[in-house]
């Protein structure tokens, strides 16, 4: 389901810490013209590559399809003095249905960090603060979220920024709507996070069994391998539950509200990137909701796209 051509898409750059910017452009596929399109997916390869030892991945928006790209958000971040690319997040819109209705998922996709500048917090901020401009961007609405992934840093990371996450803290709840969503992604779209058709899936544990057969095989990793949470609870629950000589992941499924929004402001994006944040909010709260307002307000001027309803 793409937007109509009228829609403005984000391309917009904020930034990522001392150092460094962060460009998030959503939808790229169909935003970029074709020669910056292909610039920004080179910088995405070459990070990959950084991380995987000169070893190439060739699925989902590695392949640089024009269709996949226009059903993706990606984030970029750059050193400001030498304009490299360090770090990426490329996050998937999913379609599904849920009660009758089309919603939009969030998938969270893949977060590459190159090794000389890991441990500085660039996957927080790449996750965080890209769901959060969108969150803003859909009139903060709550939009669904989700992640497919063996390593519990990221488990953990997922449980403890998004709201109504399952599975992930003890006790969380898995509800009508998460199983709903989890059998639409993995029925219709184990293709965009590189799982193979010969993928099992275990609803009751959100489980997705031998995972790494459909392009993502370089990205499998043993559990002493695989970065660990601060919070051994999440380790645990990856350890418990995952078989990783099969080549296990969980697939969560949670919520971006204001509340999760809050708390990324409040706790994950790091201190010199709020001030700007808070100014691209108030430019797509304009955007989405006053500019809506003074049309509206003035029957002199046309609606046009901006119509709640059609004609």
């Amino acid at each position: 389901m793409s937007p109509p051509l009228t829609t403005r898409l984000l391309d917009t750059t904020v930034s990522a810490g001392p150092g460094l910017r962060s460009r998030i452009v959503e939808r790229p596929g169909l935003a970029l013209a074709p020669a910056d399109l292909a610039a920004l997916v080179e910088d995405v390869r070459s990070i990959a590559r950084s991380v995987l030892s000169d070893r190439d991945l060739t699925y989902g928006i590695f392949s640089g399809d024009p269709e996949t790209l226009s059903r993706t958000v990606l984030t970029v971040v750059y050193e400001m003095k030498s304009g490299h690319p360090v770090a990426f997040n490329a996050l998937a819109i999913l379609d599904a249905d849920l009660g009758g209705r089309s919603v939009e998922i969030l998938h969270l996709g893949l977060v590459m960090v190159r090794p000389d500048v890991r441990g500085s917090g660039l996957s927080a901020t790449l996750y965080g603060m890209t769901c959060v401009l969108l969150f803003v961007r859909r009139q903060c609405r709550a939009v669904w979220i989700s992640s497919v992934t063996q390593v519990p840093a990221v488990v953990g990371m997922v449980a403890e920024t998004f709201s109504d996450v399952y599975p992930g803290r003890p006790g969380a709840r898995r509800s009508f709507q998460h199983e709903r969503l989890a059998r639409q992604i993995m029925g219709r779209w184990r293709h965009a996070f590189g799982v193979g058709g010969e993928a099992g899936f275990d609803a009751d544990r959100f489980v997705i069994t031998d995972a790494y057969t459909g392009g993502s095989d370089e990205l499998k990793k043993t559990f002493e391998s695989a970065a660990k949470h601060r919070d051994a609870i999440y380790n645990a629950l990856c350890a418990a539950e995952l078989d990783y000589g099969r080549g296990d992941d969980l697939l969560q499924i949670g919520q971006i509200d204001m509340r999760a929004a809050s708390l990324y402001l409040a706790k994950v994006a790091p201190p010199d990137t709020v001030p700007g944040l808070l100014g691209r909010f108030a430019l797509l709260m304009i955007q989405a909701a006053l500019l809506p307002l003074v049309h509206w307000l003035d029957h002199t001027q046309p609606w046009g796209s901006l119509r709640a309803w059609k004609t």
